[in-house]
């Protein structure tokens, strides 16, 4: 029922590339040669991160589950909701965009919650679980969109997702330091790449 890591990281690392090319249509901004080239290194440093240097793994795959279709809708979703909203930030501050989208998300969810009758699992909740969710809510979903919507509202929708290509990176490093993970040549190799393709992107147009 669900998807392979291999997949999802397949699918994840084309969210940017949507982004750029909704940000080309929709927004009429402007897709460089440059720019491509750096969409296309990022992509290659990441798939290199998540296989661990086995390219062919990727292809290996299968995608044929529920979770393969989710996380297939959840890429080209992201990259609409980014151009929508780097529209909508023309008009309002990031502040009140990031009001809106937690409010009807806030919303929706919630009624998705408590029809599925779930609601007695709040009670359940141990100390950790409520501390994940107060770190979740200020950190991952409040403070992050504002910077991400700050990041909207100043550049090219293709510059602000080329830096979701530094996750898999950051996500390296990190494990290094706490849960003491080796980092690999492959990591250092495709970090590097990694970062090529963003200053690529996001270096000014000629």
């Amino acid at each position: 029922m669900t998807a392979q890591a291999s997949t999802t990281a397949w699918i994840v690392a084309t969210t940017p590339i949507f982004m750029a090319l909704l940000g080309w249509l929709i927004l009429k901004e402007k897709l460089t040669w440059g720019q491509s080239a750096g969409i296309a290194l990022a992509t290659l440093g990441v798939l290199l991160v998540v296989s661990n240097g086995e390219l062919k793994s990727i292809f290996s795959a299968n995608f044929g589950t529920p979770g393969d279709y989710l996380i297939m809708v959840s890429a080209p979703n992201w990259a609409i909701f980014s151009a929508l909203s780097r529209r909508g930030l023309k008009t309002h501050p990031a502040a009140r965009m990031m009001f809106y989208v937690m409010t009807f998300g806030w919303l929706f969810s919630s009624i998705a919650f408590f029809a599925g009758g779930n609601w007695n699992e709040i009670s359940k909740l141990s100390t950790d679980g409520w501390a994940g969710i107060i770190f979740l809510g200020i950190f991952c979903s409040g403070l992050a969109y504002i910077a991400w919507y700050d990041g909207l509202q100043k550049i090219a929708t293709s510059q602000v997702g080329a830096f979701l290509y530094l996750e898999p990176l950051v996500a390296v490093i990190v494990a290094a330091a706490i849960l003491a993970e080796p980092i690999t040549w492959v990591s250092l190799v495709g970090g590097a790449v990694i970062l090529l393709g963003v200053y690529l992107v996001n270096r000014q147009a000629t």
